[in-house]
């Protein structure tokens, strides 16, 4: 269970990729050209074979398939022959292994439980896989504390191309209200995707891709205690609203050092992160104070009773969209080492008695807000930094408010001119002053679609590079 919080003074909230990066891909280091010096084999050369060691670890790689007209009696092993439930193949899965997930709706199995419970871990060259079968578009559809839990130190997962559905549409503000103590209802609190590294044992390398994903009392997308997390390309909404410990869309807790890498390691990029809010109070202050669209929270683990080290690697929040939170659009608190880049913030701090603006930075040190898209309210701040050392604001397209806490000398106030920012469109149109106007950030070679990110003489501010 994902537990956050958020104080308007702590502003405490609780709760990628390899395309982002040049150089590096899950902390491990690149060399410019894959294939250096590389002889030519002679033509009566004999080739050799395998060893079989190798051949064995091919050959034992298995893929299951599950589909919601199969059957758990069944061998799973081919789409004839697939299981019903996602849990029966997760409970089976070796390092290497693939599971395929095929049309249908598929829910907790008990009233507090979770669709599938992975416990079981790849390696690093073998990493087991749940994705949806190609062209299928499978539902986890649950009422219980988890769509998809990741737990008991299971690492090297990928969880690609689902749709994740919590219990939001079969419950009213009035029902939440009246739970707003109640820890142990997982009909409100309960979340869509956990991966959850305070449970026996911490996960790392983990990716959570191309995933749909909404309508959980509790949070969206969150990983707690954990390392190597990448969180890309996913639609993340209308999540946290019910809850009673504060959640957000994407969120990651108390990263966790499972080695001593200081490179980019945690990875938000690429989502589309809308109407996350909290429409009851949080159980430690009584007040509304989360809802935030992405948030890294309490990453040097100072709080009392921990027993982690600060986290040392880096963390990349780029080219993501977020608009129309209740809290704020991306927000620090207590951590380091982030980098929040290329990023389009719209009309967020939609709660009443938020307004910490649309990127904010509490307590947090060497962070870098650079090339993004600030739209607040008019009134609203556009910006927020409480305290921090090394903390720079820069290359920002600021609009619609002249209430900026934070700046830098090359951050501009001016329409961003997007297409259709009510529908949701937040492509630049051409005349866009955020156009060839942004730094050069390296790391980042990639915009919101995948597109080069430079395309014309210099890079554009916000999640879109149109010329």
């Amino acid at each position: 269970m994902m537990i956050h919080g958020l104080g308007f003074l702590s502003l405490s909230a609780s709760l990628v990729l390899p395309w982002a990066l040049t150089g590096l891909v899950q902390g491990e280091k690149i060399t410019e050209s894959l294939i250096k010096d590389v002889r030519q084999p002679s033509t009566v050369q004999e080739i050799p074979l395998p060893s079989r060691k190798l051949i064995s670890a091919i050959s034992t790689a298995t893929t299951y398939y599950v589909s919601g007209t199969g059957n758990d009696k069944n061998s799973g092993r081919t789409t004839s022959s697939a299981f019903r439930t996602i849990q029966r193949a997760a409970d089976l899965t070796d390092p290497g292994d693939t599971v395929l997930i095929m049309d249908g709706v598929y829910r907790n199995a008990y009233p507090t439980g979770t669709v599938v419970n992975i416990k079981r871990s790849g390696r690093a060259n073998a990493w087991i896989t749940y994705k949806a079968y190609p062209g299928d578009r499978p539902k986890l559809k649950h009422n219980g504390w988890h769509g998809i839990s990741i737990n008991n130190g299971a690492s090297y997962i990928e969880v690609n191309g689902l749709e994740v559905v919590g219990n939001n549409g079969n419950m009213t503000r009035g029902y939440g209200l009246s739970q707003k103590y109640n820890k142990s209802n997982p009909l409100t609190n309960g979340n869509c995707i956990s991966i959850d590294g305070g449970k026996n044992g911490r996960s790392h390398h983990i990716r959570i891709l191309n995933n749909k994903v909404h309508d959980c009392g509790g949070g969206g997308i969150s990983a707690i205690e954990s390392d190597y997390v990448t969180v890309d390309n996913n639609e993340v909404f209308n999540n946290a609203w019910y809850s009673v410990y504060g959640c957000s869309g994407i969120s990651l807790l108390n990263n966790w050092n499972s080695d001593n890498n200081q490179n980019y390691k945690m990875f938000v990029t690429r989502n589309k992160v809308y109407n996350n809010r909290m429409l009851v109070p949080w159980l430690a202050t009584g007040k509304i104070q989360d809802g935030n669209g992405i948030i890294v929270d309490r990453g040097t683990n100072k709080q009392k009773g921990s027993k982690l080290r600060p986290y040392r690697g880096r963390t990349l929040i780029a080219s993501n969209i977020s608009y129309k939170n209740g809290g704020g659009g991306i927000h620090t608190f207590q951590s380091e080492n982030i980098d929040i880049v290329h990023n389009t913030s719209y009309l967020n701090n939609q709660s009443p008695g938020i307004s910490y603006g649309q990127i904010s930075v509490n307590a947090s040190n060497n962070i870098n807000v650079l090339n993004n898209i600030l739209y607040s309210e008019r009134g609203k701040p556009i910006n927020v930094r409480y305290g921090g050392n090394n903390v720079r604001f820069d290359y920002n397209l600021n609009a619609n408010s002249s209430s900026i806490n934070a700046s830098g000398s090359s951050d501009m106030i001016a329409d961003p001119q997007f297409m259709n920012a009510s529908g949701g469109d937040f492509r630049l149109r051409s005349t866009s002053p955020a156009i060839n106007s942004g730094m050069k950030f390296k790391s980042v070679t990639t915009d919101f679609l995948g597109d080069s990110r430079v395309k014309g003489s210099r890079s554009d501010r916000g999640a879109y590079e149109i010329r």
